[in-house]
């Protein structure tokens, strides 16, 4: 995976037009001895359907096991922010994210849920994970209610 060296973190950052020119930057991990769980929520994630060009909107957690890496966290919302013009499926959307942070990372253990909020009247939510959860390593629950409408 071709990476630019330079890090984003501390200097002014124009946010990308696309995910594919989102640069996603990670930092060595002091405690690569150590197992442990990294979360990451993005409560307002925005895409386009693909179709009909309409926003879609989604709660995102990421959760992962750092192995020698860390994922630096201005450079993740830059990229999650870049799908605000992108056209894609859910599935599509969430699978996608997951696999480009399981390349980068190379975590012992990854999982993303992505919790669609409904249009057209049914919500879609995605789950896509990668490795092995260590033994011992606790993961709380994601934290994110199944959706009940007005209920």
């Amino acid at each position: 995976m071709a990476r630019k060296t330079k890090l984003q973190l501390g200097k002014p950052t124009r946010l990308p037009a696309s995910p594919d020119e989102a640069q996603l930057d990670r930092v060595p991990n002091p405690h690569a001895d150590t197992h442990y769980v990294a979360r990451f929520v993005m409560p307002e994630f925005t895409a386009l359907c693909p179709i009909t060009g309409q926003p879609d909107f989604a709660h995102f957690v990421i959760d992962y096991v750092p192995n020698r890496f860390l994922l630096e966290s201005k450079s993740l919302k830059l990229y999650l922010n870049s799908f605000r013009n992108h056209g894609g499926f859910h599935e599509e959307c969430t699978v996608s994210i997951g696999k480009k942070l399981n390349a980068l990372l190379r975590p012992r253990w990854l999982r993303i849920g992505g919790y669609w909020y409904p249009r057209g009247g049914m919500p879609i939510d995605v789950f896509w994970q990668a490795g092995k959860l260590p033994k011992g390593v606790w993961v709380p629950d994601q934290g994110v209610a199944p959706y009940r409408g007005r209920g």
